[in-house]
């Protein structure tokens, strides 16, 4: 991308091969250190040098990204989120990755302007400031002055200008189509379909994608936004100019301030970066668990803190609605329901929350799991960031020796729906560190509960009242299902389950199927090589029939 043209057709054919280049590559090198190697009991050499190597994968690719911007830097991004699928090493050699790049010329710039608008950039504009304030991935800013006649209608003067790059959708298209491949053969590694759904996550990456090269949406995004808090005075969004606006150039209000995590500069306009970061929890809060619209893109630069008109005050203002998430309202209330759990340290509680939000997997052992919950609220509930990293590492390594089995196995799995609300949470998280080491979400959390369980936010009382009769009507029928356990149980039809010996059988039989293919691909070889020693043409087909059985022998891959 740095001084690349997006209107060649090799360009972008060699774009598309480099990109499927290096997802082959890479998959190649942990199919055979991770489970190869492993196989024929190379496993130590393999995990020796298992950090340095995800680390030097992490930075190719960031080389890679930088060098071709489009969706692979975003898709870096994405992926550096993803803890629940990628190992540290990767996503914090990823976090690194700036959607920064070169911008392109201006006379590219000014004729897609002029052409978007269909009027020159002097009649367009009274002023116009030819170096970007911005140059991301998908698009560039540019700071303007709008004609004092349109100004007065629409209330200000100052803008920004984002203009897509020039041929940015072919781009898209060629990016997207090589990581819907890369998806595709993902769905196909064990180790990576039985933690999520690859294709899943691609598709919903190029929904996110595809609506941030259409300005409409983005300008419909933050009208929406600034709609749901209208009535709240701590949170601000820009005004957009409709008359200056089409589907590649967007002009909104200058609303630049303060950049959320320079403490220096709050505490120099007199804002207290604590309380800063109490009210961005809490209108994420709000956004997540009320509204189930939320900015999905809350770095530090695009939140701003504007003073207000006493000593103290402040703005929340939010900028940059290309990227936002939707959920549900089942989805909403079982994020609720989960909110509520942890506000009481009810274990149980987040275990049910959990499985109804398909946060488990099946395997999972609950009754393990709602123990190991229990303890870290015994310990760590209410405790800030801080005081957790000073904590006696030899805690940690006790938690983990008590609950080694369930770390093993670890039950958890990232449902696609929650690609972009992981994604802002983290993004907030690192925030509100930034903003006060010591501050406690727990703080955060528990007026914010409080207050919907009194009522606060649209819908709460209609969902607390569905759980309540819910709760009801499971009461009322305990006297009826217990008589028919007792029956049940009398006539010998009741079956226990225990996860860990459902685990065990479940190895038992991997390992039964795995040594019967062992066995055939033995067969099929040697039997092939003895044919093609005679020169005997069965012997190739015996070799390559014998491929398969050996690849499941090795349990690089499920048979469903």
């Amino acid at each position: 991308m740095r001084g690349a043209s997006f209107d060649s057709p090799h360009q972008l054919k060699a774009r598309y091969r480099r990109i499927l280049r290096f997802a082959a590559l890479a998959l190649a090198q942990t199919w055979w250190f991770e489970l190869v190697l492993p196989r024929f009991g190379l496993k130590s050499l393999a995990t020796r040098g298992r950090l340095k190597r995800l680390k030097r994968l992490a930075a190719r690719f960031r080389v890679l990204a930088l060098d071709l911007g489009g969706l692979i830097i975003k898709a870096g991004q994405f992926a550096s989120s993803r803890l629940d699928v990628l190992p540290e090493a990767i996503t914090s050699e990823l976090e690194s990755l700036q959607d920064e790049v070169e911008p392109a010329p201006f006379e590219q710039i000014r004729r897609q302007v002029e052409q978007e608008l269909g009027l020159s950039l002097e009649l367009a504009f009274a002023a116009f400031d030819v170096t970007p304030i911005a140059a991301a991935s998908l698009g560039q800013a540019y700071r303007a002055k709008l004609a004092a006649s349109l100004a007065g209608e629409v209330g200000f003067e100052n803008v920004v200008i984002k203009v897509l790059r020039p041929g940015i959708e072919q781009v898209v298209e060629v990016d997207l189509k090589a990581l819907r491949r890369v998806g595709q053969w993902l769905s196909r590694i064990r180790l990576v379909n039985r933690r999520a759904d690859a294709p899943a996550l691609v598709e919903e990456f190029a929904a996110v994608s595809l609506n941030e090269i259409d300005y409409f949406i983005e300008a419909a995004s933050l009208e929406r936004f600034g709609l749901n808090f209208s009535s709240d005075q701590r949170i601000k969004t820009p005004e957009v100019a409709w008359e200056r606006t089409s589907r590649r150039v967007l002009t909104l209000s200058d609303v630049t301030a303060i950049k959320i995590n320079d403490v220096e500069a709050l505490l120099a306009a007199v804002i207290n970066p604590n309380v800063v970061a109490a009210e961005l929890a809490r209108s994420t809060f709000e956004q997540i668990f009320v509204h189930g619209y939320f900015h999905a893109d809350p770095h530090p630069g695009n939140i701003f803190v504007t003073p207000g008109s006493e000593a103290g005050d402040f703005k929340l203002t939010f900028i940059d609605f290309g990227m936002m998430g939707e959920i549900t309202d089942e989805l909403r209330r079982g994020l609720q329901s989960f909110i509520f759990a942890l506000v009481s340290r009810d274990a149980r509680g987040c275990v049910s929350a959990m499985q109804r939000l398909g946060v488990l997997l099946p395997i999972a052992d609950t009754v393990e799991l709602e123990r190991a919950i229990a303890a870290l609220f015994e310990r760590f509930g209410g405790v800030g960031v801080a005081e957790i990293t000073q904590t006696d590492p030899k805690e940690f390594r006790d938690l983990a020796i008590r609950f080694s089995e369930l770390l093993r196995t670890l039950p958890f799995q990232l449902p696609e729906d929650f690609l972009l609300l992981f994604r802002s949470i983290s993004l907030i998280s690192g925030v509100t560190s930034a903003l006060n080491r010591d501050f406690n979400m727990w703080d955060a959390v528990d007026p914010f509960a409080k207050s919907l369980l009194n009522g606060g936010g649209s819908g709460t009382l209609r969902a607390v009242g569905r759980e309540a009769t819910a709760l009801a009507s499971t009461l009322l029928q305990l006297p009826q299902r217990f008589d028919s356990v007792l029956t049940r149980i009398d006539q010998g039809l009741v079956s226990f389950r225990s996860p860990e010996i459902e685990r065990n059988l479940r190895r038992i039989d991997g390992s039964v199927r795995r040594t019967t293919c062992a066995l055939i691909f033995t067969a099929l070889f040697a039997g092939g090589i003895a044919l093609r020693m005679v020169g005997d043409e069965l012997g190739l087909w015996l070799l390559i029939a014998s491929a398969p059985a050996l690849i499941y022998s090795l349990g690089l891959f499920r048979i469903r």
